[in-house]
């Protein structure tokens, strides 16, 4: 069977002060009147029965999932006992989706994950996973074609044409590459060989363990006593006491960097991730001053700017040009677009100087 992996783990950062330890960003209306890990469940729900879909998240975390998505049995989480990063979250589903069905097919898909045409990413997966079932020993990732020149996502170089299906071509992967400077990113769009690293990847569950045990050995024995204790009276006990164990590593650095089988299907369908407040300006529909607000805003000379309050306040502005203000009610963000990135050092500052409470 195929089952959707659902990444809501993230803290998210860089999306604070909307964004808490408490509240994470997928547990957020960033976006609309939904959450973005309601969309994102939504979006799935249409495509894969909702028994299939399993959700990976942290302990703390797991009440205010529920509370979101009310209907979901206990089979649908993967609930990690702390934090150890994408390798190890997405090794433990693998794991568990293994031993439901060996033959278990998966694909890893973020809860903060923003995407215009639906219908034609569902195309796109069920193309991926038809790619998988024939070639079990592959990974698939979606590559996004990229629309300007960001420099907040990572890169994949495609090498040569695999094969075209359809109107979709399918490549093999000749490298990935980390956030580039702007001069660099520039000059990866003018190639046309470079692609947005969704990082939404398709397994089969077996070969994702297999991959462990090739490149992360320790965490791939670990793994599979957790494994083994599944369904029985230990099985609390053997993931909090082995999986604590596991040194965090992403996905990326521990397995697919290192991976050779792997291709790639260039895709369009209005992808964003939604990882920073410029991220956030750029996805919605703004006035004609291209500014976008979620509150009772009145400006003057005030242009290309993201504007967050609560509903019952006003927000007055004059002479404000690309720039970010993010209002809450304990916390006030205000910023340069440009800068969107660097609020994760803001969060790292408030930690260091011991103020949590904001966080």
């Amino acid at each position: 069977m195929f089952y959707a992996v659902i990444m809501a783990g993230g803290s998210g950062t860089r999306l604070w002060p909307i964004s808490r330890k408490r509240r994470p960003k997928q547990s957020q209306k960033i976006v609309g009147n939904r959450t973005l890990l309601q969309k994102t469940f939504t979006r799935l729900r249409k495509a894969v029965d909702s028994k299939h879909i399993l959700i990976t998240t942290g302990a703390s975390n797991l009440r205010d999932i529920k509370k979101q998505l009310p209907n979901l049995q206990r089979s649908n989480f993967s609930v990690e006992p702390e934090r150890r990063d994408t390798g190890p979250a997405l090794g433990l589903a693998a794991a568990i989706l293994e031993k439901r069905d060996p033959e278990a097919v998966m694909s890893c898909v973020y809860s903060d994950h923003y995407i215009i045409d639906e219908d034609e990413y569902r195309r796109i997966a069920r193309l991926a996973e038809s790619l998988i079932r024939e070639k079990p020993d592959y990974t698939v990732i979606l590559g996004i074609n990229p629309a300007y020149p960001e420099t907040g996502y990572g890169y994949i170089e495609r090498a040569r044409l695999f094969e075209k299906r359809g109107k979709s071509g399918i490549y093999y992967v000749k490298k990935f590459v980390e956030k580039p400077n702007l001069k660099t990113a520039q000059a990866y769009l003018k190639t046309g060989r470079y692609l947005w690293n969704s990082g939404m990847f398709f397994w089969k569950a077996k070969t994702l363990l297999e991959l462990f045990e090739k490149n992360l050995p320790d965490t791939y024995k670990r793994l599979r006593k957790i494994q083994a204790a599944l369904g029985t009276r230990e099985e609390k006990k053997i993931l909090r006491e082995e999986y604590g164990r596991i040194k965090p590593i992403s996905i990326d650095y521990g397995i697919v960097e290192k991976t050779k089988k792997i291709l790639t299907i260039p895709s369009e369908f209005g992808w964003s991730d939604i990882g920073h407040w410029q991220s956030v300006k750029e996805i919605l529909p703004g006035d004609k001053k291209g500014n976008f607000t979620k509150c009772h805003h009145i400006g003057l000379e005030t242009d290309g700017s993201l504007i967050y309050a609560p509903e019952r306040k006003i927000v007055a502005t004059i002479g404000l040009r690309d720039m970010i203000v993010i209002d809450t009610e304990d916390a006030l963000l205000i910023c340069p677009k440009d800068r969107a990135q660097d609020v994760k050092k803001l969060v790292q500052e408030l930690e260091k100087n011991g103020q949590n409470k904001y966080l």
